[in-house]
């Protein structure tokens, strides 16, 4: 069976029923947690010091599963760095897919009805995550520099069809509002220091080239003075001969 429209799950008038108790497995109110189809929630270059900040704002009470946060997250990046560049903006994710939806299975054919019976609304079984996002709150946050605003800006809205709900983008230049960045990116370092290591291995092998030259020369020198001494002793037993 296919992913179903996320129409299906828009409403937050349903309680949430999402707890997972760590400790006491007894209590969860569900019985497993699906994984989380979001991947990332931070991207670009946390370290550099940006001047503008843009959110992209919901406009109404909606739930968001995490497929759709997942399509919006890779759809932005996608835009943004064909101009920015991957160092010239930071993004964050800003909410996460606490929600677990459930579903009840449904019998094919015709006047098909669930095939649970004996309850009036049976609990359903965990089938994915949503996010319960209110009216006014920010998704994503891209921080960017004065020239890249109006591509941060067309990046934010390519997700606008990936939604359920209306969304705008408010842009500002209060860039600590977007909260915690990640100091470094463990990726970065790792890249960094193989590039070092390649630096000093080139080096090294440039250092040992230079001295197989030397030495090379220092060869060829050896054997012209040695044959310049041999021609000289040819010479000498020639006048000897002679004489």
């Amino acid at each position: 069976m296919g992913l179903r429209p996320g129409r299906c799950y828009r409403s937050r008038k349903k309680r949430a029923f999402s707890r997972v108790a760590v400790t006491v497995h007894k209590k969860n109110y569900i019985g497993s947690t699906p994984f989380v189809r979001t991947r990332q929630f931070n991207m670009g270059n946390p370290i550099k010091e940006f001047t503008h900040i843009l959110d992209l704002v919901v406009d109404e009470d909606v739930q968001l599963r995490d497929n759709s946060i997942e399509a919006i997250r890779v759809a932005i990046n996608r835009e943004i760095v064909k101009i920015a560049g991957k160092d010239g903006f930071f993004m964050k994710v800003r909410i996460y897919p606490y929600q677990i939806l459930r579903e009840n299975k449904q019998a094919q054919g015709a006047g098909a009805d669930r095939v649970t019976k004996g309850m009036s609304h049976p609990y359903g079984k965990p089938i994915g995550r949503a996010a319960r996002v209110r009216k006014g709150q920010k998704i994503v946050s891209i921080l960017v520099d004065e020239e890249h605003i109006e591509a941060a800006k067309k990046a934010l809205m390519k997700a606008k069809p990936k939604l359920t709900s209306k969304v705008h983008v408010n842009i500002g230049t209060d860039v600590k509002l977007i909260g915690t960045k990640p100091r470094k990116i463990k990726v970065v370092e790792a890249e960094k220091k193989e590039e070092a290591e390649e630096e000093t291995k080139e080096e090294e092998k440039k250092v040992e080239g230079k001295e197989g030259e030397e030495k090379k020369e220092s060869k060829t020198d050896k054997k012209a003075e040695l044959k310049k001494e041999l021609q000289k002793e040819k010479l000498k037993e020639k006048l000897s001969g002679e004489k």
